[in-house]
């Protein structure tokens, strides 16, 4: 079973940019699913920009670190 970490990232209005209500699900297995909480529908991650865009590479960042930091206490 594949252990799914959800995040929800609430994007202030900018300028003429609405607000943007996002849910990013990040698997272990390194799937991505990204939610548009207003519309319903998936986003990719080229879509995003600004905070978001930013909150993604943060958090992608981090499951990479952490997943990396699993492998050497294992394997070492």
């Amino acid at each position: 079973m594949v252990k799914c970490e959800h995040l929800r990232y609430l994007e202030p209005a900018r300028g003429s940019r609405p607000s943007r209500d996002l849910t990013f699900k990040f698997y272990d297995d390194g799937k991505l699913v990204i939610i548009d909480n207003d519309t319903g529908n998936t986003m990719s991650p080229r879509e995003l920009t600004g905070g978001s865009y930013d909150f993604y590479v943060r958090q992608r960042i981090r499951l990479i670190k952490r997943n990396l930091a699993e492998k050497i206490v294992k394997y070492a």
